[in-house]
């Protein structure tokens, strides 16, 4: 029982099936946005270095790409809502064979802020929480509702500052829309989504999508996951494929690495990503009055006279084994039988 009962806590801050959880909640090692806000007050940086090379088959160029991702979110005014800036700085050098020169190219490959707010918690009510410690079955087995997931809204800008050698011709701010969804197949699985639409006021608006599978190991700590990732735009197009495998260090930090490759040729990309996620744990739990508390939350209502002793007087026969008549004992057999010789 109670090597079952941490599986179930530990895979709070793996899976992260809670606005606030006791060890952090991190969006790495993928791309995919959980539909969950880190917590009112968390101040949470998550960041990787990544290498890359991209080849184009058609226009004959070869790629090598550095660069970082970076994460800044915090949990703002209230549990439901985060504030996240994420940015990615890249440098690209390109071999063009034709030609037989080379070029460099350094700036913003991802530069936006926004806002993201849970409209939906499929797991508010507590009593879709609690583990069932009678069935292994009805913990760990997969249902059609498990598949009904948590939901939560982002809205916010894309930034393209200076002469950006990736954007070119894109304004100063464009704008994004999400949607980020969260499903708990099981306790070790986890299924998020994001539908996106990006630059949306620039000459080429982008439309992307993201589906991340997560799984938890028995050791807690361990995770893995595979990401797929779809692109379309006029000036890029591209789906990939990601995996990769997540560690908790310690109860505010964790470490990941991930890989993943194109599946096309016009250009074919393969990269290999690292990092770690950090959080400044700040959270307070709100004080709750008794009188404002909801019952049946910690057993139900205390119930009037429910502390004085109960006695048998009146009580109905057939209620329990204590009140079977089973006939009198030898004792008062023998009484019976020495009354009657008198």
């Amino acid at each position: 029982m109670k090597y079952f009962k941490s599986i179930i806590i530990g895979l709070l801050p793996v899976l992260g099936l809670a606005q606030y959880t006791d060890v952090i909640n991190s969006n790495r090692p993928g791309l995919s946005v959980s539909a969950y806000a880190v917590g009112k007050n968390v101040i949470q940086l998550e960041a990787g270095l990544y290498y890359g090379q991209s080849d184009h088959s058609t226009l004959n160029t070869q790629s090598n790409i550095w660069g970082t991702d970076l994460s800044l979110r915090y949990g703002l005014l209230f549990e439901e809502l985060e504030l996240n800036w994420e940015g990615s700085f890249q440098n690209q050098s390109i071999t063009y064979g034709n030609m037989g020169t080379s070029a460099s190219l350094t700036d913003f490959s991802r530069n936006r802020i926004g806002l993201k707010y849970l409209i939906y918690d499929r797991y508010k009510n507590p009593d879709r929480n609690k583990p069932n410690l009678y069935s292994w079955k009805a913990n760990y087995g997969f249902k059609l509702k498990n598949l009904i997931p948590s939901v939560s809204v982002y809205g916010g800008a894309t930034f393209n500052l200076g002469d950006n050698p990736f954007y070119v011709g894109d304004p100063t701010v464009s704008y994004r829309a999400m949607v980020a969804t969260q499903s708990k197949l099981t306790p070790r699985f986890v299924l998020i989504s994001n539908i996106a639409y990006d630059r949306i006021t620039s000459d080429f608006p982008e439309l992307s999508y993201l589906i991340s599978l997560s799984h938890a190991f028995r050791d807690p700590k361990w995770s893995v996951f595979v990401e797929n990732q779809g692109i379309k735009s006029d000036r890029y197009s591209d789906v990939l494929l990601r995996g990769g495998v997540a560690h908790l260090i310690a109860s505010n930090l964790q470490a990941d690495i991930n890989m993943g490759a194109s599946f096309k040729n016009t250009p074919s990309y393969v990269f290999v990503t690292i990092g770690a996620s950090y959080r400044l744990d700040l959270h307070q739990d709100k004080p709750v009055a008794i009188d404002e508390q909801n019952g049946g939350e910690n057993g139900g209502p205390i119930e009037k006279n429910s502390m004085k002793k109960k006695t048998r007087k009146g009580s109905k026969k057939g209620k329990g084994a204590e009140d079977i008549d089973l006939g009198p004992t030898k004792k008062q057999l023998r009484k019976l039988e020495k009354d009657g010789k008198k």
